[in-house]
């Protein structure tokens, strides 16, 4: 008899009956499209802790977009990926080749380009031609069969392709997850799926609860068989409720989708910040997932407010918060100039005190603006980063080199003019309520 390996998720494992079966194919159905990738990082995390060989077959990623998804995960000798998008969806564009130029010796991986995607069993050929070169009891990860079908255009084509490599991949003892996203198929495929497999579980999202259910479980005796159970995820860790009662969870989403737009940080700018993907924080706002503790903490420092405005509580500023990186800058548009492409990004922090705003002002190379940055006149300072400006006042034309600095506590530009080959970069600074030539 076949012995149980843990799918690196306790409770999962406990659903399952003990595990995934050496010889499993799991067939992971997302009603979502975003629900299964905790699954599969955590399936790759217990395969890298156990010193297993792995195999990505990527057929919807370039190998720089499944590392970069994978994360610490996609450093590691014992996997390979093999890559069935650059030559197949990615249609063989330089942007996607120049990786195997340029980066895949930073990688401890090993990178396999597929070189005909569009024949499946030349794809066949060469996954079980990696296969013979490992040991042990291999896991793959089929990313996704969905993606295939895509590609080759032919639900009979997939069909074929996991009818055939299911039988095999049990008989050599491999674990393989395929992905699906379950409403890009029809009813008979996913019979036919279903009949064949082993495993197969259908993740589900409705109304912002999500639920796991176990459709089918060869060489089991359960009795959680077609019956949805509610789970949650934070980062990786995955918990189910089975039997207690859910930790109460506030209406976290809402909250920071509202002040990271009122920060002027699209999701991706602040993902980077935190030091996730985008998706993480797109799946967080629609309460989808939560974050860990120490994202929270990470979230609510970057948009400068105390924790408990992330949960409703009145907003109000982190005290003591002295360092920001650019990022965080918010893009202006100057309504004086809102049709020409000047550039301007708001430095002072939200919430500022101080009357003073500062920005940095970028004009693009052989541009004229014909009037000042601003329509009210206040006590300006500037300080040229880079490039070159001409400057209008009182009808004459004056040069600023880098490092040039400008006071504007009495004159007011008519104008303004970049002369240069490239873009000049203004540091520039406001005081609110000052008219230039007045006293305080």
């Amino acid at each position: 008899m076949k012995s149980f390996v843990s799918s690196g998720i306790e409770q999962l494992d406990t659903l399952l009956g003990g595990g995934v079966i050496i010889g499993d194919n799991v067939v992971w159905y997302d009603t979502a499209g975003t629900l299964a990738p905790v699954f599969v990082s955590n399936f790759i995390r217990i395969s890298h802790e156990e010193k297993k060989e792995l195999i990505y077959i990527s057929f919807d990623r370039s190998p720089r977009g499944v590392l970069e998804k994978l994360g610490p995960l996609g450093r590691n000798k014992k996997l390979t990926i093999l890559d069935c998008f650059t030559h197949g969806k990615g249609e063989s564009s330089g942007t996607f080749l120049s990786f195997f130029e340029d980066d895949t010796k930073k990688f401890p991986c090993r990178i396999v380009k597929e070189e005909d995607p569009f024949d499946p069993d030349q794809v066949k050929n060469n996954i079980y031609g990696l296969h013979e070169k490992m040991s042990g009891d291999v896991r793959l990860i089929f990313d996704s069969l969905t993606g295939m079908q895509e590609l080759w255009g032919d639900e009979e084509i997939a069909l074929r392709f996991y009818s055939q490599s299911c039988p095999r991949l049990y008989e050599l003892n491999t674990e393989a997850y395929w992905i699906v996203e379950s409403e890009a198929h029809t009813s008979r495929f996913r019979a036919h799926i279903n009949k064949v497999t082993q495993v197969a579980i259908a993740l589900s999202l409705k109304r912002g609860k999500t639920s796991l259910t176990v459709i089918k479980a060869e060489d089991r005796e359960l009795d959680t068989l077609e019956i949805p159970v509610e789970y949650w995820t934070e980062d990786m860790d995955v918990s189910f409720n089975l039997g207690g009662a859910r930790p109460r969870k506030t209406a976290l989403g809402p909250h920071l989708k509202q002040l990271r737009a009122r920060k002027g940080l699209s999701q991706a700018a602040l993902a980077r910040l935190v030091g996730v993907t985008p998706s993480t924080i797109s799946q967080v706002e629609s309460d989808q997932i939560y974050p860990s503790v120490t994202a929270l903490l990470k979230i609510a420092d970057i948009i400068g407010v105390e924790i408990g405005a992330l949960f409703g509580e009145s907003v109000r500023p982190t005290a003591g918060r002295i360092v920001h990186p650019f990022e965080e800058a918010t893009d202006v548009v100057l309504a004086e100039h809102a049709e020409e492409s000047l550039a301007a990004k708001l430095l002072t922090a939200e919430r500022s005190q101080t009357d003073i705003e500062s920005y940095i002002l970028e004009i693009p190379p052989k541009t004229r603006l014909g009037t000042h940055f601003f329509a009210n006149k206040d006590v300006e300072i500037g300080y040229l980063l880079s490039g070159v400006l001409k400057i209008k006042v009182n009808g004459d034309w004056k040069y600023v080199s880098p490092g040039g600095f400008l006071d504007l506590s009495v004159d007011i530009p008519e104008g303004w003019e970049n002369p240069g080959e490239t873009s000049a970069r203004l540091l520039w600074a406001r005081v609110r309520g000052r008219t230039p030539g007045k006293a305080s």
